[in-house]
């Protein structure tokens, strides 16, 4: 999933780590002959990259960051109160993450990225919503769910 680098820092061991929109980080080293990436080795380089998208691996994963704090649920939904909003095709803005749980019953939940399938989710189960990926919710029998938000703190 292509995301923006909206700044850096550096790692223990002195390595720059590109910090993305979604809030994950990714290794930006400059290692020829096998990475040739010298515009990290300097700030003027680095800074010509902010805004660049990379492809971050743990958005695929749907991989929630660390350190993100919950900052807000729906109600409890059943199967006659999901919102038509949420059964139709919506994204999450940029930085915000979403975390679906089944309390009872199954929900199916489809992101629409190509090679996407849909995915049920069972009772005591939950599923990550990364930001800005069209998604949509939708009831297969009775269900009662709610949707946990997370963001940084500083957010």
């Amino acid at each position: 999933m292509k995301r923006r680098i909206i700044g850096y820092h550096q790692d223990e061991r002195g390595d720059w780590v590109a910090e993305l929109d979604c809030h994950h980080g990714q290794h930006v080293r400059h290692q020829p002959p096998f990475t040739l990436r010298p515009w990290v080795e300097s700030r003027s380089g680095r800074n010509s990259r902010l805004g660049m998208h990379l492809n971050c691996v743990r958005c695929d994963a749907l991989e929630l960051p660390e350190g993100l704090k919950s900052y807000k649920q729906t109600p409890t939904f059943t199967e006659t109160t999901i919102p038509r909003a949420l059964q139709a095709a919506h994204s999450l803005k940029s930085g915000i993450w979403g975390l679906i749980h089944v309390l009872d019953g199954c929900l199916q939940y489809t992101l629409e990225r190509q090679g996407d399938a849909p995915q049920s989710i069972h009772a005591g189960k939950s599923a990550v919503v990364p930001p800005e990926v069209p998604h949509h919710i939708q009831a297969t029998g009775p269900v009662q769910c709610f949707i946990e938000f997370f963001r940084r703190q500083a957010d």
